[in-house]
């Protein structure tokens, strides 16, 4: 270590604001020197007021255990003299030293000064792909041990632990990357630069060829990692019982028997021989991902040629790689070779962020982002930037170095970037697993980023119609164009216009004259958009008169149809400038390129030229001909917001011929369709019409014995409000209520599924207002940071955890064994009726004299409430609990149908007290 003493501090009070009168009620401080704790200080102070209810089901700390404790005026001193000539250290700093400097002077002792170091910000520079910062989570990510949370002491030792693991990680870092933190660090909120460089110093002493890593630009980027060298092996699939049986038993230990996991094998294999087409529905608990995953892998060593696996959730993507493949490799006897390939958007661009490093001017969020990128370079195998956990600001520093198209081939380039690396091993590997989105965005290109293929298996296969709709989709937000605007800046504002005009200048004549050109040219479009917008706003507050009450709106895209004219000038104009900027900007990236400073702003005018130009192409999507026409266009706003939360978007209602066409056109090798839900009962071909499989492609379904499902139950609460009758918060207040006791009598392990985020967001705000579940863990999508695969990780981290969920959460998503103890379904997930693509599909139904409840709106919220009680049972050892809210399920005529779509399971009609008894009972009986 570097030789320095460390005050490690946690501070437990009262309240945030030692100002208002907050004081602390404990402090627990642990002396770090030379790696290791050497002393540790703990102590009860009494705040001379009563401890707040939440604080102390927080702490644990009554008012009893301070009555006799110290106030804080007698340790002050004493405290204050174990910080001296130590570094402080808290994980969050910001809370911590602000605090103890307060109580210091309101003692009257001088103010602490000397350096910080803050364990988050270290924790997100160090440990960048960390799911969570807490202090909880990310001691148990390096296995540190913390049982009595928000207990001082143990915070305090706890956070020790984590200062010198972190530091030890810092010194493992390859001495370019320490460099660079040590240079970029200065911006940071905390004392950091000093450690890094401590580390650098002890690294060039230490100076040792390193390896795992190419060094490009000053960066450290990781190898590519060894590859398994390709197999051409004569297999053969096994089509004799036996045969195939001792491969399973080579696969799975234990082997348990799935006679229809055998017969999806066959016939999936069956249809890759015969080049031909098939739906298979295969239940939970048959093993559906084996048993494609076998027949597939088996069929591409025979022909030498990939099999694409394609997925709609990275969460099944990461289940394929990480751990199927090693089944399919055990049973065959034959290492596979598996390339995980995702759209170009996901992975890292280096000459942009190489551009960006070699600048200065950035904000705090964005110099921690560039900080995190460094040291995740040195270690990421993929360059995928979703691996990255930054802050919002940070978000939007990864999008400015997206990859938006692939590197040119040729160059150091080429043996670097993570993209062109992926092509590669794609088109040498055995498997490719991709997405969807991956698959409908290669018919678009002129060359197919896929290699030659054996076969094509699509897993999830109902979600690719919402793909589909995704990828056709016309988006355009008032929000990110102003963003993406104010990037260029007015003429005057001195930001990318004015400096470009000045490099015109500096360039010569006429170039000069030219940019001012432009530049006014600019200033025409802006004034246009400016009119377009104003436009929009006076007449949906127009067309908004009769719905006063209503603050967020829904209008179909044709009510715009009197501001057309000044729509399109508007994009024409813009149009007309990126024209022109972009041809002026040619000879100057020509005359420029060998001056590093002008060429990095040349490289940051071209990105916001291309994204503006994206901007402008979405517009006039909306606002052409085909905008206007199409049925399924809308503009939503918030009457609260407006411009700023206008929206405008057009969605195809129709995607099987855009499917057909993206899915083996010319028939070249076989495709299966399969997912859990891919039929309903009496709707047989609702899901295969609408991907456009043709009626001679059977749908076959593949079914797990009723045994499966003996450890799952399903309760409808029967004393919860009408939800149609009753005022939404009531509803609401009541849905707490059943979460609360439903999630204490498990344990937590629960997933809890809304159909809407406001509902989603209000009850959780309620729920943690309460703090009757403080000591859970309450994940909540759109609130908790992160994607739905970090949000999935740290629920299945933790035992005591919750997870609220909306429509992606419905499916697609596994938490096996203990990880899921109970699933509860506020409501039932019909489409609400007044979702703008909803109603275009439902008129085409009408048009057609079917009724689009039965026809639409039913079956597809009977697939979504399939989906959310698959999430339950994973495995015949799995118990758990599907607890529905929404009483329609047995008032309503069609609740039968809900049932009826389900396993064969036990229902039990309850009342919410009755439900919890039998919960605690039926879990502690498992224990």
């Amino acid at each position: 270590m570097d030789g320095k003493r460390y005050a490690v501090v946690d501070l437990e009070t009262t309240g945030h604001s030692p100002k208002s009168g907050d004081r602390m009620i404990e402090i627990g401080m642990a002396l770090v020197e030379n790696g290791t704790v050497t002393r540790t200080y703990s102590t009860f102070l009494n705040p001379g007021r009563k401890i707040p209810a939440f604080i102390s089901n927080l702490t644990g700390i009554r008012d009893s255990d301070v009555a006799d404790a110290p106030i804080f005026e007698d340790r002050a001193a004493e405290i204050r003299e174990w910080l001296e000539g130590c570094v402080f250290v808290a994980h969050n700093v910001s809370f911590d030293l602000p605090f103890l400097q307060h109580e210091f002077r309101r003692a009257g002792l001088p103010k602490w000064s000397g350096e910080t170091i803050d364990t988050v910000e270290l924790a997100k520079v160090i440990c960048p792909s960390a799911p969570s910062f807490k202090l909880q989570d990310i001691a148990a990510e390096f296995g540190i041990g913390l049982e009595n949370a928000h207990r001082a002491i143990e915070d305090a030792k706890a956070t020790a632990e984590l200062l010198i693991r972190l530091q030890k990680e810092t010194e493992r870092l390859p001495e370019p990357t320490l460099s660079l933190l040590h240079k970029r660090s200065f911006r940071l909120k905390s004392d950091l630069s000093s450690l890094f460089y401590s580390a650098l110093r002890k690294k060039r002493r230490h100076a040792a060829t390193e390896g795992g890593y190419l060094v490009w630009k000053g960066m450290a980027i990781k190898e590519p990692p060894h590859q398994k060298k390709r197999i051409t092996a004569d297999i053969s699939y096994p089509g004799d019982p036996q045969e195939k049986e001792s491969l399973l038993r080579h696969a799975f230990d234990p082997y348990e028997e799935r006679p229809a996991q055998s017969a999806m094998m066959d016939a999936v294999h069956h249809t890759l021989e015969l080049k031909s087409e098939l739906a298979a529905e295969a239940a939970t608990g048959i093993g559906k991902t084996f048993a494609y995953l076998l027949p597939a892998a088996v069929y591409a060593l025979r022909e030498g040629k990939p099999a694409v696996i394609s997925t709609y959730t990275n969460h099944l993507t990461e289940q394929i790689i990480g751990r199927d493949l090693e089944k399919a490799e055990r049973a065959i006897g034959v290492p596979l070779r598996a390339a995980l390939l995702k759209g170009v958007g996901h992975y890292i661009d280096l000459e942009r962020f190489a551009g960006i490093l070699a600048a200065t001017d950035e904000s705090y969020d964005e110099t921690l982002a560039i900080l995190q990128v460094v040291v995740w370079l040195a270690g990421t195998k993929t360059g995928d930037l979703e691996e990255l956990n930054v802050s919002g600001g940070g978000r939007l520093f990864l999008d400015k170095i997206r990859k938006y198209r692939a590197a040119v081939r040729d160059g150091e380039l080429e043996k670097i970037d993570f993209y062109l690396r992926t092509l590669d091993f794609a088109r040498n590997s055995d498997l490719i697993v991709t997405n969807h989105a991956m698959l409908l965005s290669a018919q678009d290109r002129g060359k197919s980023p896929f290699p030659p293929l054996s076969g094509m298996i699509i897993d999830e296969a109902h979600q690719f119609i919402t793909a589909a709709r995704s990828h056709a989709e016309t988006l355009f937000s008032y929000t990110d164009f102003k963003y993406t605007i104010g990037q260029m800046g007015r003429s005057g504002e001195g930001l990318l216009q004015d400096r470009f005009v000045s490099l015109a200048r500096k360039n010569g004549m006429p170039g000069e004259r030219e940019a001012v050109r432009a530049t006014e040219q600019y200033e025409r479009a802006m004034d246009a958009f400016d009119a377009a917008f104003e436009g929009i706003q006076l007449l949906i507050q127009t067309l908004g008169e009769d719905r006063p009450h209503e603050q967020k709106r829904t209008y179909a895209l044709a009510d715009l149809e009197p501001l057309v004219h000044v729509c399109r000038e508007a994009g024409e104009r813009l149009y007309a400038y990126l024209d022109k900027v972009t041809e002026l900007t040619v000879p100057l990236v020509s005359s420029w390129h060998h001056e590093p400073e002008i060429a990095r702003f040349l490289s940051e005018w071209q990105h916001w030229i291309r994204e503006i130009r994206l901007q402008a192409a979405g517009w006039m999507e909306l606002f052409g001909p085909a905008g206007m026409d199409d049925a399924a266009a809308w503009i939503e706003a918030d009457m609260r917001s407006i411009p700023g939360s206008l929206k405008i978007v057009r969605q195809p209602a129709d995607v099987s011929g855009m499917i057909r066409k993206a899915v083996n056109p010319d028939g070249r090798f076989g495709v299966v369709w399969t997912s859990g839900t891919l039929s309903l009962p009496g709707r047989e071909r609702f899901i295969a019409d609408q991907i456009g499989l043709p009626e001679t492609v059977e749908i076959r379904k593949f079914t797990a014995p009723p045994e499966f499902y003996r450890g799952a139950k399903m309760f409808i609460v029967s004393d919860m409000p009408d939800i149609l009758n009753v005022p939404q918060q009531e509803y609401i207040e009541s849905v707490a209520d059943a979460v609360v006791q439903a999630v204490i009598a498990t344990g937590g392990r629960c997933f809890v599924l809304f159909t809407s985020h406001d509902m989603l967001r209000k009850t959780y705000e309620l729920i943690v207002d309460s703090e009757l579940l403080a000591e859970y863990m309450l994940i909540a999508q759109g609130i908790t940071p992160g994607s739905r695969m970090r949000l999935l990780k740290s629920f299945q981290r933790f035992s005591h955890s919750v997870l609220f969920g909306t429509d992606s959460f419905w499916e697609g998503v596994d938490a096996p064994g203990d990880a899921l103890a109970a699933v509860i379904v506020v409501r039932l997930p019909f489409s609400s009726p007044e979702n703008p693509l909803f109603k275009a599909r439902a008129a085409k139904i009408a048009a057609s004299g079917k009724n689009p409840f039965q026809e639409l709106s039913l079956p597809e919220a009977i697939i979504k409430f399939r989906q959310g009680f698959g999430r339950l049972i994973r495995s015949t050892a799995d118990r758990g609990a599907y607890i529905v809210l929404d009483r329609r399920i047995e008032k309503k005529s069609y609740g039968s149908e809900f049932i009826r779509a389900l396993p064969p399971v036990p229902v039990e009609k309850v009342g919410l007290a009755d439900m919890v008894i039998e919960l605690e009972s039926w879990y502690n009986d498992e224990v």
